[in-house]
């Protein structure tokens, strides 16, 4: 038995991040992870976006706080995070794309998000082809965010693993969480599945991503609304240099595309696969050739680019609105969630890390994650 004044459930970046915070202002640290670190949606080849352009809103004060920090998180770290700030463009094909894309819309986009803290522009034709020459013909513009870029989100989880750990935080690998004892409102211990007992001063954060709704409510009785998704993510090898210098996404198109190693593209967006008989996930053929049918659309040259590899494996949580979930669980008074990444919570981690561990320390949730809250979800009545 060991006691702890705060417990982390997840070893992935936002577990990790956390519990360097808590760890480095002083407080005991447990991070329990069922896996190794990094094993699930933070984990994986290539790197993943920090991209402002075309993120919700209510995501955007995290974003520009994380633009600040993810220059500096290798020096802050210790460790290479695999940081590039590339620039990033959402190309425009259409006119009009639905009610909330297409050219009409792009200065729209442009001037709130630039207001609230991703510097964007529109740009035409001519500019895209200077900064993506063999981009297809069919694009007329787009919204480049030059601070957007990316990082190596396994290098990034373990970095701020082992500064925890160097801060005293206690990492255990293997250890699957089995139940959560109560006392009243309050959690009083965690316990895993080979019987260790971590006892909690004073709070628990349930960071486990796909596996943190079916915990809570088997252990606390609250259900969620988030269910589990399998990004797919391939990497291909063009027949020449990679056409994607930037991170790219698609104003109309399910694609999105980074270039991520010796000329390699990793190419994602949205493509799903289905659960796996081991828990993790696999891929399925049509929606790898639809991806791939995509990335040839924006970019010809890729329509000859050999696939090195497709995966489906790293399961992820997703909500209902598409934001997280970050809030203390109801009927708890200790308890904190942090799930429903929906595939774009890496970018925003050391902003988030930075607002959760605050909370876990004064008690306050902070103005940045009320736009997070689980009662958004339950209608209010008398407002």
């Amino acid at each position: 038995m060991s006691s702890y004044q705060h417990v982390v459930i997840g070893g992935g970046v936002h577990g990790c991040a956390a519990a360097y915070h808590l760890a480095r202002s002083g407080r005991s640290v447990v991070l329990l992870e069922a896996a190794t670190l990094a094993s699930a949606a933070s984990g994986g080849f290539g790197k993943r976006g920090v991209r402002g352009n075309k993120r919700d809103l209510r995501e955007l004060p995290l974003l520009r706080r994380a633009y600040t920090l993810w220059p500096g998180l290798s020096d802050l770290l210790g460790a290479d995070v695999g940081y590039e700030r590339t620039g990033g463009v959402n190309l425009i094909e259409r006119p009009a794309t639905g009610l909330r894309g297409g050219l009409v819309a792009a200065r729209a986009h442009a001037q709130v998000q630039s207001a609230l803290g991703v510097p964007t522009e529109v740009i035409d034709r001519e500019r895209v082809l200077d900064l993506l020459p063999e981009v297809t013909d069919a694009v007329v513009g787009g919204l480049h965010a030059p601070l957007d870029g990316m990082g190596d989100q396994t290098a990034t989880t373990r970095a701020y693993a082992a500064a925890a750990q160097r801060f005293g935080a206690v990492v255990v690998e293997g250890a699957r969480v089995t139940r959560l004892e109560r006392d009243g409102a309050v959690v009083r211990a965690v316990i895993c599945d080979d019987g260790e007992r971590y006892e909690v001063g004073e709070s628990v954060l349930v960071a486990a991503n796909a596996g943190a709704a079916p915990l809570v409510e088997r252990e606390l009785g609250v259900a969620l609304p988030l269910w589990t998704i399998y990004p797919q993510a391939l990497r291909i090898r063009p027949p020449g240099t990679s056409p994607a210098r930037l991170l790219v996404g698609h104003d109309s198109r399910t694609v999105s595309l980074k270039t991520v190693e010796d000329g390699v593209v990793m190419v994602s967006g949205g493509w799903q696969g289905r659960p796996g008989s081991d828990g993790s996930g696999e891929v399925l053929e049509d929606q790898v050739e639809g991806n791939l049918r995509e990335a040839g659309a924006v970019f010809p040259a890729l329509a000859a680019a050999e696939l090195l590899e497709a995966s489906a494996a790293r399961p992820e949580s997703c909500a209902q609105d598409q934001i997280p979930i970050i809030d203390v669980v109801p009927g708890t008074a200790n308890v904190l969630v942090a799930a429903g990444w929906t595939g774009h919570g890496f970018a925003i981690a050391p902003a988030v890390a930075e607002e959760l561990s605050g909370w876990m320390l004064s008690g306050r949730r902070p103005p940045a994650l009320a736009p997070f809250a689980v009662d958004r979800f339950v209608e209010r009545v008398g407002t």
